[in-house]
């Protein structure tokens, strides 16, 4: 097929898969992984074949790069005695057994291990997608885990890759491997977020930030290749280090722009990945008899098991040190003393495979260095693709009934932090509302309107904060803002108490306002230019900018002091940056 042909075929496949997902209540992942079996009963279909580069080189990182941009920093940085471990030698243990179980089903060891590599780390975007329902703490450490544990995975893919190309493999040049990949991915990934950072600081349009941002992952990938370094530990670190910095060198307008696009970029790629998993089964399956797919089958389905079981036992003995001081003590200490495994056993059917794992798979080199062949790439691509279907297919229904069996306690730190941060700036905001506006020469009218309007909606979080610790709102009720028409409600109301009326507008005693544009008073003896509904929204509009502002200074010092999660504080601006486009109004681009 043309690439064209690929192109649409694969855009419909996402699409169709998106709208029947929600119809018949299953992940979107599963129906579009189902949608690429039958898609590939069609001889053409079962013919693409995306160059072995493609996949790895241009989905992965803008996949990898929104995946960071979205990961809490500091969920990193308080669970770091389990995600080191799990993200490093989980992955080799994991890697190691699979090439086990291979050889005995008569793999070659190269070949085995080139398969461990691509099936063992569970994927980030699989997680996103299909974790959602387990409590906010263990979802963001499975997630941190799988944006971490790929640079594990593809410093053992390029060791075995060698191997199978017949290239020499020493003790040294693996140590040099493995240190080059970690400190040079990190090095790369630090070095292009600094050039991007010093870069934004000096831009301030909308499309420029957003291009500069687009390139960041391809640049930082590409440094990290050219250096023989891992690509994906590189983009992730700068994701992190962007989205750590960057309300500070972008605009509402941009994040607002960025927030829309990438979510439907990467939506698009992973989509088109499930569906190539798919077609990548069937067209081994016809290429193979009968007798070689029973075969396939069985090392898949052991395949699977096995890293079910290495990752459930990894975490039974590696507990004393990769939970924090005194939680197992904690967590026994209340008489449950099963809760701790109904953890273990979540996390272990929550690690599924993905995207990762098959650009791995199609990336194996089609032949060595002496022109032959690599022997079992077929298979490696079809296990792999096999796991993948077990991971989606089995593990991702199961979770929640799972989940449900375990009774996790109810995770509630999000929701919390999220009502601190709101009344901590809103209160801030208030008590600086009186400095502002004799700074920007703002009315006692417009003023004590915009006071009253603050000190409602601080009550009105206060009342829903208490509701929510009675248990009689659900934490999807909070997070509600003014509106646009509120805040044109609150321009009339200043207007009426000024006896005016904004144009086209109906009086209380059944009068109407002129359509034209005019400036409306009761006595002559007043100033209508500085009572003007146009005045009053300029002095509006310049007050609630400058309480936007103090409102993003304490919400920062509160991500920066810790007392709220990034993605808590990522919310909130949001939030702010909807207002504030709101208030200035389209930005022009040219």
């Amino acid at each position: 097929m043309e690439g064209l042909e690929v192109t649409v075929l694969l855009g419909m496949a996402v699409l169709v898969g998106t709208v029947l997902a929600p119809r018949l209540r299953i992940a979107t992942p599963l129906v579009l992984l189902v949608l690429g079996l039958v898609i590939g009963f069609v001889p053409q279909a079962r013919e693409i074949q995306l160059p072995p580069e493609v996949v790895l080189l241009l989905f992965l990182p803008v996949m990898l790069f929104w995946e960071s941009m979205t990961t809490s920093l500091r969920a990193i940085r308080r669970s770091l005695r389990y995600i080191a471990p799990m993200s490093t030698l989980l992955v080799v243990a994991s890697a190691f057994a699979v090439a086990g179980v291979a050889v005995m089903f008569g793999l070659p060891w190269e070949a085995a291990l080139i398969l461990g590599a691509a099936v063992a780390p569970p994927d980030a975007t699989a997680v996103a997608a299909l974790g959602r329902m387990l409590p906010q703490r263990m979802f963001m450490k499975l997630k941190a885990e799988s944006l971490t544990n790929d640079g594990t995975a593809l410093v053992l893919y390029a060791i075995a890759v060698s191997l199978a190309v017949g290239d020499q493999v020493s003790p040294l040049s693996v140590t040099w491997t493995v240190v080059n990949s970690y400190l040079g991915g990190a090095l790369a990934g630090v070095v292009v977020a600094a050039l991007a950072y010093l870069l934004l600081r000096r831009l301030s349009g909308t499309l420029e930030i957003n291009l500069t941002l687009l390139l960041v992952p391809f640049v930082a990938f590409l440094i990290a290749e050219l250096i023989g370094a891992s690509g994906v530990l590189a983009v992730v670190i700068a994701g992190l280090i962007v989205a750590w910095v960057s309300p500070r060198i972008t605009t509402p307008a941009s994040r607002r722009q960025a927030e829309s696009v990438y979510p439907v970029l990467t939506y698009i790629l992973n989509g088109a990945l499930f569906v190539l998993i798919g077609t990548e089964v069937m067209h081994v399956l016809f290429e193979s008899s009968w007798g070689q797919v029973g075969r396939l089958v069985m090392i898949t389905v052991a395949v699977w098991v096995v890293l079910i079981a290495v990752r459930l036992l990894f975490q039974l003995f590696s507990a004393p040190f990769t939970l924090p001081r005194g939680a197992l003590r904690a967590a026994t200490s209340t008489g449950d003393r099963t809760m701790p495994l109904r953890m273990w056993i979540v996390s272990t059917f929550a690690g599924f495979r993905g995207a990762v794992s098959l650009a791995i798979a199609l990336s194996v080199p089609l032949v060595n260095a002496s022109g032959e062949s690599i022997a079992a790439r077929d298979e490696i691509i079809f296990i792999t693709a096999g796991v993948i279907m077990f991971s989606l297919l089995v593990q991702g229904p199961m979770l929640p009934a799972i989940a449900r069996w375990a009774k996790l306690p109810a995770d509630t730190a999000a929701d919390e932090e999220y009502e601190i941060a709101e009344r901590a700036i809103s209160g801030a905001a208030l008590a600086a509302i009186d400095d502002l506006a004799l700074e920007h020469g703002v009315s006692d009218t417009v003023r004590d309107r915009v006071r009253a309007e603050g000190y409602e909606m601080l009550e009105y979080a206060n009342a829903r904060a208490l509701a929510r610790q009675r248990g009689l709102v659900y934490a999807a009720d909070i997070g509600t803002e003014l509106s646009e028409d509120a805040e044109l409600e609150t321009m009339i109301d200043v207007a009426a108490t000024n006896d005016q009326v904004p144009p086209g507008r109906v009086l209380d005693d059944g009068g109407a306002a002129s359509g034209g544009l005019q400036m409306l008073a009761v006595s002559s003896d007043i100033d209508t230019i500085a009572l003007s509904p146009i005045t009053l929204r300029e002095e509006t509009t310049r007050l609630r900018l400058a309480l936007m502002d103090r409102r993003r200074e304490v919400l920062l010092r509160l991500r920066r002091e810790g007392t709220i999660d990034d993605l808590v504080a990522w919310r909130i601006q949001g939030q702010l940056d909807l207002v504030e486009v709101k208030l200035r109004g389209v930005e022009e681009i040219d």
